[in-house]
């Protein structure tokens, strides 16, 4: 029995353990490790989820301590388990993995995907920050056109009680209070759940699609909204990527985004409006090279604002989704380009006025700049969140985070929300797609949708 250690950050990791090592009398799992989100080392995963070979569940440990822990705990293989990194930093780790003794260990889609009874469309991204999610709404809008029941399933953001959020199912408002959601859940599930169709998400995955499957309002075709850049916990009937031409080069850099990429059936090339030439012309010939059979569709990502006045000859703290500027490495987002298009006279610096756990946050991530990050991972955070945007001397708040942060903090400031959605240029487009995905996997569907 080889001992194992499964690096990680409360996600993949969890589904890599269940999928492979559970059960698995081969492997002992001694670890996890845990980096990326706070707070998540000291905990367990609890026996509940790990089954009978752990009746004291599975310690979760901080990555600084790993070269220890392999010698400490004989381990023979250490599993990377976290996405949204670069090549050079998956290999650095590796190599610090392999000093200490031990086999540095990939699992890829063969040993972890799981095949759902109902047809499913996948989408991912090469980096944090894409487009992902405004593409899966895309998806999920014109599936519903054509009459269908759309479930989607989210990637995995268990950060609170994990035998509680084993499966998790959001349908109205009040489950994100029901399910003690964090402001990054809250930002992938609430733009689901106001536009109709139901969300799951939580850890155990294979009982999540079975859940799905069969939800009590109905399900014809489910939709996987992924995380980050990683590849479909699922078997996908169809796999759309999105690439970013604000990042070119980043599509053959990124772990696992470029194995993404390399799986794709359909490339989305997002924020065309707002993105260099040359960015575009770096992207299409990178998607050319690594998933030349895919067929590519050009998209906007198009921004409106509840109320445009807030934002005209004012100084502005841009407000923007946390995720996307802490590990997805963006300088800007929504917010910010919404300030320029609407002709903010300036962007205020938020650094000076941060408190508690968001100084932390400039401090672990300086590379974040002149906007403020939604980290919500905690209550503590939250009320950090509420006073440094209260703090800030600025004639008014741009909301570039996609939930309606004014439900869950008191802004004392004028302040507009920034939406985004994705706008086709041309064809072929997503109607285009899913009119043949549809053909082939859901017969009978009504005919195609004209919007």
């Amino acid at each position: 029995m080889k001992n194992v250690i499964i690096i990680g950050a409360a996600g993949r990791d969890f589904h890599n353990f269940n999928t492979y090592y559970r059960d698995n009398e081969d492997y002992r799992v001694v670890a996890f490790t845990a980096a990326q989100i706070p707070d998540i080392e000291g905990r367990k995963y609890p026996p509940e989820l790990a089954g009978s070979m752990y009746p004291d569940g599975i310690p979760i440990l901080a990555e600084e301590e790993l070269t220890k822990l392999i010698k400490d705990l004989d381990v023979d293989d250490c599993v990377f388990s976290y996405s949204d990194v670069s090549y050079q930093y998956v290999m650095a780790l590796g190599a610090k993995v392999n000093a200490a003794g031990a086999n540095f260990v990939l699992l890829g889609p063969a040993d972890t995907q799981i095949k759902s009874n109902k047809p499913l469309v996948s989408v991912g991204a090469i980096r944090t920050g894409c487009g992902k999610s405004q593409t899966s709404r895309r998806v999920i809008e014109v599936l519903m056109e054509k009459g269908l029941k759309v479930v989607a399933i989210r990637h995995p953001m268990p950060y609170g009680d994990l035998v509680a959020q084993r499966v998790q199912r959001f349908a109205e408002i009040a489950d994100l209070e029901k399910h003690d959601c964090t402001v990054e859940e809250m930002e992938e599930y609430e733009p689901h759940i106001v536009r109709g169709n139901v969300i799951y998400a939580g850890v155990d995955y294979e009982a999540i699609v079975r859940a799905a499957e069969s939800d009590p309002e109905g399900c014809d075709v489910i939709v996987w909204d992924g995380g980050n850049n990683d590849f479909p916990f699922y078997e996908s009937d169809l796999h759309i990527t999105v690439v970013d031409p604000h990042r070119p080069g980043h599509e053959l850099s990124y772990y696992p985004g470029n194995i993404t990429l390399r799986m794709s059936d359909v490339v989305v090339i997002n924020k065309m409006d707002s993105a260099d030439p040359e960015g575009i012309e770096i992207v299409r010939r990178n998607i050319a090279s690594e998933a030349p059979e895919a067929t590519v569709i050009d998209c906007d990502s198009a921004l409106t604002v509840d109320d445009a006045s807030v934002i005209e000859g004012k100084k502005v703290l841009v407000v923007e989704d946390g995720p996307t500027l802490t590990h997805g490495g963006m300088k800007i987002g929504a917010g910010v380009v919404a300030a320029q298009k609407f002709g903010a006279a300036g962007i205020v610096d938020p650094r000076p006025y941060t408190v508690g756990k968001l100084s932390e946050t400039f401090e672990i991530y300086p590379e974040i700049g002149e906007v403020l990050p939604a980290m919500g991972y905690g209550e503590q955070q939250l009320r950090d969140l509420e006073t440094t945007i209260n703090n800030t001397e600025c004639d008014a708040v741009v909301i570039g985070t996609p939930i309606d942060l004014n439900r869950i903090i008191k802004i004392e400031k004028p302040n507009t929300r920034v939406y985004y959605n994705l706008q086709e240029r041309g064809r072929p487009d997503m109607v285009m797609v899913l009119d043949e995905f549809v053909e082939k996997h859901i017969p009978g569907t009504k005919g195609a949708s004209t919007s």
